[in-house]
């Protein structure tokens, strides 16, 4: 597949296997990313993996504010395919119906289920048992193309946002590579979605990151590891927050949700509908993460008892 000219667009560290199989296995002409952002505290600005790979490989990148407004860019590179994975931007019509074999998406979950912009974060809240990864044609809507290919993993019960973003981004290249064949001799699938059955998922806002101790102990476990190592879910404790990291689900007794209910050597307990959910790790604000067995060592932790979270 040497000879087959692709443009690849994408951003996080999700898309970077897909990048590595194509630079390996394909001819990469261009490859285009969203702009420099700025990072940490601070706010240094930072490529994007995707760029930082590309540069490594010696190929030119594109990092257009407004892709609709500078396509022809794409357009002049002739591309035989091109190929996203978690770009960021919609790809206007202009390129999607250029390249001779189409635009090619590599999506975070089993369509039609989990379209838009965090799949993988939907599935692990949802408390769904598997996953996987869809290759699909584009076309202007959102995650609606026809599939070519789908393959599933299970979502274990230890699973985060990050251990099951990684797993998913090495299965969505393979499955690329092994598809790509078929795409370019015409003989691969090419199954209309059932738009009946799809789910939608936004980006995640400020106001999405905060833990409901309203719900199960289970829909907080899920919760807080559906958006582990980041942004990280997060309650108010001690009029501070408090981002909560990792969880165990705790005894099945019955109080107030969202005051803390039992203090222990290397835990603390939160009531929720049908239980306490056992807060494991933490982070302070304007700390570094640690165990809460740690964080003990130089912290009344009777002080936390009866409080109540979220105030």
């Amino acid at each position: 597949m040497k000879n087959l000219n692709v443009v690849f667009m994408g951003t996080p560290e999700f898309a970077v296997p897909v990048l590595k199989e194509l630079i390996d296995k394909t001819n990469v002409l261009l490859v285009v990313t969203q702009p420099d952002a700025p990072v940490g505290r601070k706010k240094i600005l930072t490529p994007s993996p995707i760029k930082t790979l590309a540069l490594e490989n010696n190929i030119e990148v594109f990092t257009p504010e407004r892709l609709k407004n500078e396509y022809e860019v794409v357009l002049n590179k002739k591309p035989d395919i091109i190929i996203t994975c978690a770009y960021g931007q919609i790809v206007p019509k202009q390129i999607l119906d250029y390249p001779e074999h189409g635009c090619i998406n590599v999506h975070a979950s089993l369509l039609p289920k989990y379209r838009g912009a965090s799949p993988i974060t939907a599935a692990i809240r949802e408390g769904e048992t598997s996953t996987g990864i869809t290759i699909m044609y584009m076309d202007e809507g959102i995650d609606t193309g026809n599939i070519i290919q789908a393959r599933e993993i299970p979502i274990e019960q230890t699973d985060t946002l990050g251990t099951l973003s990684e797993k998913l981004s090495v299965l969505g290249a393979k499955t690329l590579i092994d598809t790509l064949p078929r795409i370019m001799e015409c003989e691969n699938f090419d199954i209309p979605q059932d738009h009946e059955i799809a789910t939608y998922v936004k980006m995640l806002k400020r106001s999405d990151e905060v833990i409901d101790f309203n719900q199960t102990r289970k829909e907080v476990y899920n919760f807080v590891r559906s958006i582990n190592p980041s942004p990280l879910a997060n309650t108010t404790i001690l009029g501070e927050e408090w981002k909560i990291l990792e969880t165990k689900i705790g005894a099945e007794k019955l109080g107030t949700p969202g005051v803390i209910s039992s203090v222990n050597k290397d835990s603390f307990g939160i009531y929720c509908s049908d239980g306490e959910i056992l807060i494991t790790r933490v982070k302070k604000q304007g700390k570094k993460e640690m165990s809460v067995k740690d964080l003990f060592n130089g912290f009344d932790s009777k002080k936390l008892l009866n409080v109540k979270v979220g105030e």
